[in-house]
């Protein structure tokens, strides 16, 4: 048994991410047969990810603000605190703050049989995607 080490928190990259947002890991794999990651994630307001996919999935539990999940259908999530959504292996989504305020969650994922697939990663949403205005 071990106390983990605290890891800084650090800042989404621009290439993923539009506004500031912010990880800090909880649980991240010490051995090659374990695939959980875990990480609280903070969105400025109106901050975004890019739309994304994951090889096995990914549980979301909000804790603060107020957070809006979409997919390529046009389907809009606005998801509260103690609320937990999933997105299925291969799902193309995204995950934001709605609203003017500040949003939190909690990510669970587990990694792809190759970890180069846990998350693939597309272009940036638009405001019309944010706001459920666009279906592809």
């Amino acid at each position: 048994m071990q106390i983990e080490p605290k890891k800084p928190t650090s800042k989404n990259p621009p290439e993923q991410f539009a506004g500031d947002v912010w990880l800090d890991t909880i649980a991240a794999p010490h051995t090659s047969d374990q695939r959980m990651t875990v990480g609280i994630v903070r969105f400025a307001p109106g901050a975004r990810t890019a739309w994304h996919s994951h090889a096995r999935g990914q549980y979301l539990r909000v804790t603060a603000g107020i957070a809006r999940f979409g997919d390529r259908d046009g389907n809009i999530f606005d998801v509260y605190p103690g609320q937990t959504i999933y997105t299925p292996p291969g799902e193309i989504h995204f995950h934001a703050a709605a609203g003017d305020t500040f949003m939190e969650h909690i990510a669970m994922l587990e990694a792809g049989d190759d970890p180069t697939t846990s998350a693939i990663w597309y272009e940036h949403i638009t405001d019309d995607d944010f706001e459920g205005r666009t279906v592809k």
